[in-house]
């Protein structure tokens, strides 16, 4: 799979899609963008995270998602909000966490262009063999959270491996 093509200035941005921008998507931006800082490459990228659903516009990260993040070094201090069809400007990647995320920004998409930008994060992780989706935690228990953390930090790792050209 080929890396997206960089943005201005040669910044490759990122958005992380999930369905309420609460779990799983804030966790792959804070992720992503922990290993920007701990490999020095903060200026060649940018990330950010959305959901598909406005429910959660405005609302902080699940408290369980933020206590998993905690455990691993991270915070989770962004608030909610929806992706657009505009994000396909602002965007080089849009990374969906499963195949509905998936199928919506595929929905939102204007054109092929557009449609090129879209990718399961679950492709760059080398563990995921045939199932291709990070489960929503949202509605599980405490074990889940940990799971999508594994998940998620695995492909975050490989992603910017392959980003890097290493």
């Amino acid at each position: 799979m080929s890396a997206p093509p960089g943005g201005e200035r040669g910044c490759t941005r990122i958005l992380f899609v999930c369905l309420g921008n609460i779990c799983r998507s804030p966790l792959a931006e804070a992720l992503f963008l922990n290993l920007l800082e701990r490999r020095g490459l903060r200026c060649g990228y940018m990330a950010a995270s959305a959901g598909t659903g406005n429910w959660h516009v405005g609302d902080p990260a699940d408290s369980r998602m933020r206590a998993t993040a905690r455990r691993h070094g991270l915070e989770l201090r962004g608030r909610a909000q929806q992706v657009s069809p505009q994000d396909f400007d602002r965007f080089d990647l849009m990374l969906a966490m499963d195949r509905a995320n998936l199928s919506q920004l595929g929905r939102m998409a204007r054109d092929d262009s557009d449609r090129a930008r879209i990718r399961l994060l679950r492709e760059y992780d080398p563990k995921a063999g045939s199932e291709m989706d990070v489960p929503d935690p949202y509605f599980g228990g405490a074990d889940g959270f940990e799971r999508v953390y594994e998940m998620v930090a695995r492909a975050c790792e490989h992603l910017l491996r392959e980003l890097e050209g290493e």
